[in-house]
């Protein structure tokens, strides 16, 4: 079987497979990468930002087809399929509109006689290496600002995203990017090597697991290439009081099993204090119990998604029953379903020892781990007790005071009384083992420019 295919994680039926690449069309779409940027970069920035807004559009019209495609890739409900859409619309609009006025030429004072600008330019031709938990809004964020700037792109997609990639790929071309310019792209582990040495490609963009990661920012250092890596999350979110804690939990309860918990900066750790702990916890196993497993897209009330593979829920059954032998405790949920579907229900874990192996990792599932502590200090410590630092939180209804210990996190996105602000001009990116480099808003544009000094002495 194919790598690259469609396949119901609801009943893990096989419904599409994609042909994966020869060396020669590897070769193909790099030289007609290469090709469309020489003819792209010569477009004015308005008429560039036009095409981009129609792909904004184009996501309007088309977002039943999209929605439902992603719906069958990965199970995620129509609903939230719907959401992720509207979503990377919005952020392929923020560049259409806003893009050029983020690259504009910027003078800067100088000692030496003359003019001196930073000018923002393209590089050339782009790979990015996108994740399936979100097919259109990864992968927006990547190619909107860079197809503004001029770049063109090659994406490989998670194996089971080629449906969704072909559409992204036709709606670009659809809108008026040259053919060439988004390119899906179905290579083999070793092309993808491949594809990073050579000369033609100058940057890669990968979301995805630490390991992924390690290896992607290897090669692109061996050759001197730009790359930027979003990874993993263990997001802490911290509870210091609340005058509605039934409210928070359920706030807690419905980010942490958003997208069946498959979401990177998802609030993994919930810190909460000691006098509002056994609440908090109480109000999590209610909202766990009872739930039924549904289709993904026809959910009903009360029921739950699918994992995106059989795979993807046993390795999260796998580690639940390793923390569970270490110590924690299972108060709701924690199912497997039943092979082949990729069922596993929403589950409340509490008591993981801070020494235990399952305390370092992240369940990239619907699994709310709750620890409770005593003081803002222990909250702290205990947030920043991770080698992953992307997101985080800190509720309080005294702001000043979560607003002092969230200016503690180590993390690229820090919160107060909100999980995680999301939108099209915010900025999304990590520190330590999550990562480096930025997407989204003004900073998302910078990564792969070349941002030129122009001097014109006097």
């Amino acid at each position: 079987m194919s790598h690259y295919r469609l396949q119901n994680p609801a009943t893990g039926e096989v419904l599409e497979q994609f042909t994966e690449a020869t060396d020669a069309r590897i070769e193909e779409q790099l030289a007609a990468a290469q090709a469309a940027y020489r003819e792209w970069r010569e477009v004015s920035v308005q008429d560039r930002a036009a095409k981009i807004r129609r792909v904004a559009e184009l996501f309007e019209e088309r977002k039943d087809e999209l929605a439902r495609t992603i719906s069958l890739e990965m199970g995620k409900s129509y609903a939230e399929s719907l959401d992720e859409v509207a979503f990377a619309r919005d952020i392929i609009d923020y560049y259409g509109v806003y893009g050029p006025g983020l690259i504009t030429e910027a003078e800067i004072p100088s000692t030496i006689p003359g003019k001196a600008v930073v000018q923002k330019l393209p590089i050339g031709v782009l790979l990015g290496v996108m994740p399936w938990n979100f097919p259109y809004y990864q992968v927006a964020r990547f190619a909107a600002p860079n197809l503004l700037l001029g770049n063109t792109i090659v994406l490989k997609h998670a194996d089971i995203c080629a449906r969704s990639n072909l559409l992204m790929q036709e709606i670009f071309e659809q809108a008026g990017v040259p053919v060439g310019g988004y390119q899906a792209v179905f290579p083999s582990h070793q092309q993808v090597s491949d594809i990073i040495a050579d000369p033609r490609v100058q940057g890669v963009s990968l979301t995805g697991s630490e390991r992924a990661g390690a290896i992607i920012g290897a090669q692109a250092g061996a050759h001197l290439k730009k790359c930027v890596l979003e990874l993993g999350g263990i997001d802490p979110m911290v509870v210091l009081d609340s005058d509605d804690v039934a409210a928070v939990a359920a706030d807690a309860w419905n980010f942490r099993t958003y997208n069946g918990g498959q979401v990177c900066n998802s609030n993994k750790r919930l810190i909460v204090m000691a006098d509002i702990y056994d609440e908090f916890v109480a109000e999590l196993v209610k909202l766990a119990e009872g739930l039924q497993p549904g289709d993904p897209l026809n959910l009903g009330e009360n029921e739950y998604v699918p994992m995106s593979s059989r795979a993807a829920a046993e390795t999260i059954d796998a580690q639940v029953r390793t923390a569970v032998a270490e110590g924690a405790k299972v108060l709701a949920g924690g199912v497997l379903g039943e092979a082949p579907g990729a069922y596993y229900s929403p589950t409340v874990l509490v008591d993981v020892p801070r020494d235990s192996v399952s305390y370092r990792e992240e369940i990239f599932g619907p699994v709310a781990t709750v620890y409770k502590v005593h003081s803002d200090e222990e909250a702290l410590e205990l947030a920043n007790d991770c080698a992953l630092g992307l997101g985080g939180s800190v509720f309080s209804t005294d702001e000043a005071r979560a607003t002092r210990v969230a200016a503690r996190l180590e993390v690229g996105m820090a919160h107060v009384n909100i999980i995680a602000a999301e939108a099209a001009e915010l900025p999304f990116g990590g520190v330590k083992r999550s990562g480096f480099g930025r997407e989204m808003g003004p900073l998302g544009i910078g990564e792969f420019a070349n941002q030129r000094l122009f001097f014109t002495a006097k």
